[in-house]
């Protein structure tokens, strides 16, 4: 057995429902629709019939949960950038000359 607990499921727990509508807050129907092209997504969408469409087809549903882990999935910390847009300076070692 492992010491280290077993990573969370970001699905677990949430309801297909819950985790549509999620989706949709985040990225609103227009970039929801471009991301999954399905055309529940695009043509006239609602939640009723996007829930319908992902309980009967198991891909679609696939890539909405892959899309949603993504969301959550949390991004690793980027080092800031520079605000003058030059690297620091690099420090050069070169041979030691006796005096």
């Amino acid at each position: 057995m492992s010491d280290k607990p077993a990573p969370k499921d970001p699905l677990q727990g949430v309801t297909l429902e819950a985790l549509l509508n999620e989706l949709v807050a985040h990225y609103g129907w227009p970039q929801l629709g471009q991301l999954v092209k399905i055309r529940c997504f695009n043509s006239d969408p609602s939640i009723k019939s996007s829930l319908t469409f992902l309980r009967r087809t198991p891909w679609a549903r696939t890539e909405v949960e892959a899309l949603y882990i993504q969301l959550k999935t949390p991004k690793p910390a980027r080092p800031p950038r520079s605000t003058t847009g030059h690297h620091a300076p690099r420090v050069l070692f070169g041979k030691k000359h006796d005096s």
